[in-house]
């Protein structure tokens, strides 16, 4: 990744730059149903200026029996493209919860080759408590050139997890609730099972975070990680229900430098619902 881009932006620095040329906001608001969140609308209802609405369930694999599976390349190039964003922009991912989705939105700009990407830190939420302008016009940019060259180095399928289980060369943290790790809780997709893949670590993704939804000091990122076991010296994948919040914990590494982190796309809706994926509970 370019030094020049960092993982993480500021609202404070976002609002120096939001008329920058180079520069494209997205909104990557997504929520769970028992949320009871409708993001597209809350986009109409207020977004940062200039921002267009990411819609993460639209930009997917939706043949996949999988929620929102990374995209074919050609697909996510015509996506973006449409929504203004073409090769060397400046993307600069958002949410409403402060840091739940943007961060998957990063890794999947990432992953499609576009390193020029950053989460605003804290996000809408934020933005508004900082009395910030909002825009509630429906942004309709102009198309531009999108190459997408995915960087298979940081994706892994459940055959790369598989083999993991063998030799164990990463480590998987799991950012589900520690509930639904332990098969405690039951899953928010009823027909699967919960528990977790042998080996793999828990630490939810909340933990991670302040109260006003940033990312927690680097000291206390570290510590969250070692915690529970984590070696940061050693290669890492990271997992949850649907590969969301598995972008939680990814970007976290990313910020402590860690260079040898993998994200695994399908996450526990396709590992549980895989026949002879085992599952542990405890």
């Amino acid at each position: 990744m370019s030094q020049s881009i960092p993982p993480l932006v500021t609202t404070d620095w976002l609002a120096d730059q939001l008329s920058a040329p180079d520069m494209r906001i997205v909104d990557g608001s997504w929520y769970l149903p028992m949320m009871g969140r409708d993001a597209k609308q809350e986009y109409l209802d207020g977004h940062i200026p200039g921002a267009v609405f990411f819609d993460l369930d639209d930009v997917s694999d939706t043949a996949s029996p999988f929620p929102h599976m990374l995209p074919a390349p050609e697909k996510f190039s015509s996506r973006v493209k449409h929504l203004g964003i073409g090769d060397g922009h400046h993307v600069i991912a958002y949410d409403g919860m402060g840091l739940f989705s943007a961060a998957r939105i990063w890794w999947m700009f990432k992953a499609m080759g576009h390193e020029n990407v950053s989460v605003l830190d804290g996000g809408l939420s934020k933005w508004k408590a900082e009395e910030r302008s909002v825009a509630r016009e429906h942004e309709n940019p102009a198309p531009r050139h999108h190459t997408a060259r995915p960087n298979k180095l940081i994706i892994r399928d459940i055959e790369d997890m598989k083999h993991n289980l063998e030799t164990e060369r990463e480590q998987v943290i799991d950012a589900r609730s520690r509930g639904r790790f332990t098969g405690q809780d039951p899953e928010p997709r009823p027909e699967l099972s919960s528990g977790h893949m042998p080996g793999s670590l828990s630490l939810p993704f909340n933990e991670l975070l302040a109260d006003d939804g940033t990312l927690r000091p680097e000291k206390d990122l570290r510590s969250a990680f070692e915690s529970v076991g984590v070696d940061l010296s050693r290669p890492i994948v990271t997992t949850c229900g649907s590969g969301v919040t598995a972008a939680v914990p990814y970007l976290a590494l990313t910020v402590l430098g860690h260079k040898d982190v993998a994200l695994y796309d399908g996450s526990w809706s396709e590992w549980a619902a895989s026949k002879g994926s085992t599952i542990e509970k405890g």
